[in-house]
């Protein structure tokens, strides 16, 4: 009866990925095209198809998955620890998007392979672990590819998330689909959560107690200690010294406008005061450039200054234009607006500016870092606006009030040196199934 059951079981298993692999094609097809139309191919697409490049000798590396730019910079701690522990052992980063794997490579060492993640597919994935041959793989957030878990599991190599999370709206997903999420989870050993909640919903979700382990946010760790090292971004911009600069870091479409016309009020009050924009998708800054001179200022892209194309003036709005410097302004800033979130994106990472002591600002759409945002507020470490309006108001008060202002610096510091520590202790659990 148990072997009849069991067979039953696989059975059940192997047609419910079958009927997975034909839903993924089908949406595959629909959305190949808009992609293609939209101009999102690149370079890495096509190592998508399971194909890792020919001769690559990794014996038996770690593998780490970070789909995008935040993940791949939460990790960086996380992958130089794992490094002093393990020598001899080579790395595979995977990400999904470009400007994530350009920053994978930054982090990669000789002998790495940085690549992208297959498509979930089942000949894909499994083409690709048998290439590559992990003898683990830490996941970074809570990825959820049924096929590439599947693949893993039936092969015996341990998976770890860190820095676990559960947003709102997957959890809604995840409910309503639970007899299928549920056992897809529960293949992966070890979920290392953000906080208390993520630790309930993985429990909601029918995850394993024993799996599920409350280790804290690696953003905090993956925070910068000090100062950039370069400070001369200011002349660069041709910033005066009494100027005061707003950066607004990534922006979507429809808050842009909303800052332009707060700018625009604050300006006549406070003449020194400088504004740049750093869309989130820096192939926005065409559109973004559109939007400053409707309205009244003169859009400068950082990339043609540093080309000695133009010149700032005092009507200059800066946008920037390239990956990897949105740091250095920071650095530069005398107030910080986090966006995402005054139009609904779920917000994003308020870490960076916290830690060089700036007054943060953010709206109320910060569903994907709640528990962040929640904490900083409850400390009085930052500030939410609910719109414009509000907006505007807080900003002329840090303007007026540079008492305030360093304070709420100093408040965003002292809280995330309280807060650090989560990459340490996601080492020791993962050295713990890691048979490297």
């Amino acid at each position: 009866m148990t072997f009849l059951y069991t067979k039953k079981s696989l059975s059940q298993d192997e047609d419910m990925f079958i009927i997975y692999d034909l839903i993924f094609l089908l949406i595959m097809l629909v959305y190949l095209p808009g992609y293609w139309l939209k101009g999102k191919f690149h370079a890495g697409f096509f190592s998508r198809f399971g194909n890792p490049p020919q001769g690559i000798a990794l014996d038996q590396p770690i593998w780490i998955h970070a789909v995008s730019v935040g993940e791949v910079v939460s990790i960086k701690g996380l992958l130089d620890g794992l490094r002093r522990k393990y020598p001899r052992k080579k790395f595979v980063i995977t990400t999904v998007t470009p400007s994530g794997n350009k920053i994978a490579r930054q982090l990669a060492g000789a002998g790495d392979l940085v690549t992208y993640l297959p498509f979930d597919f089942s000949f894909m994935v499994s083409c690709f672990v048998k290439q590559i041959d992990p003898c683990i793989l830490v996941l970074a957030e809570t990825e959820i590819w049924p096929n590439l878990i599947r693949c893993l599991n039936k092969r015996g190599i341990p998976m770890v998330v860190v820095n676990a999370r559960i947003s709102d709206r997957s959890l809604k997903g995840y409910l309503i689909l639970k007899f299928l999420v549920k056992p897809i989870l529960n293949k992966i050993n070890l979920f290392c959560c953000q906080a208390d909640a993520d630790v309930a919903r993985l429990a909601r979700l029918g995850v394993d107690p024993q799996k599920i382990q409350l280790t804290g946010n690696m953003k905090f760790d993956a925070c910068p200690a000090g100062e950039p090292a370069d400070q001369d971004y200011r002349k660069k911009i041709s910033l005066n010294p009494a100027d005061k600069l707003l950066v607004c870091g990534s922006t979507h479409p429809g808050e842009e406008e909303i800052i332009l016309r707060v700018f625009k009020k604050l300006q006549n009050n406070f003449p020194g005061f400088r504004l740049l924009l750093a869309p989130r998708h820096p192939e926005r800054s065409g559109q973004v450039a559109e939007l400053v001179r409707s309205a009244g200022f003169l859009p400068l892209r950082i990339s043609q200054i540093y080309s000695g194309i133009q010149h700032p003036t005092p009507n200059t709005v800066f946008i920037l234009d390239t990956i990897g410097q949105l740091m250095h302004y920071y650095a530069i800033a005398q107030i910080v607006f986090v966006g995402g979130s005054l139009v609904k994106k779920g917000g994003h990472n308020i870490l960076e500016p916290a830690a060089l002591a700036k007054p943060v600002i953010f709206g109320p759409q910060m569903y994907n870092f709640r528990d962040i945002a929640g904490l900083f507020i409850a400390h009085r470490a930052a500030i939410m606006v609910n719109d414009g309006k509000k907006l505007e108001s807080e900003l002329r008060n840090i303007l007026d009030d540079q008492a305030r202002a360093e304070e709420l610096g100093r408040k965003a510091r002292e809280l995330i040196g309280k807060n650090t520590g989560a990459t340490l202790k996601n080492i020791a659990l993962i050295s713990r199934l890691c048979p490297c």
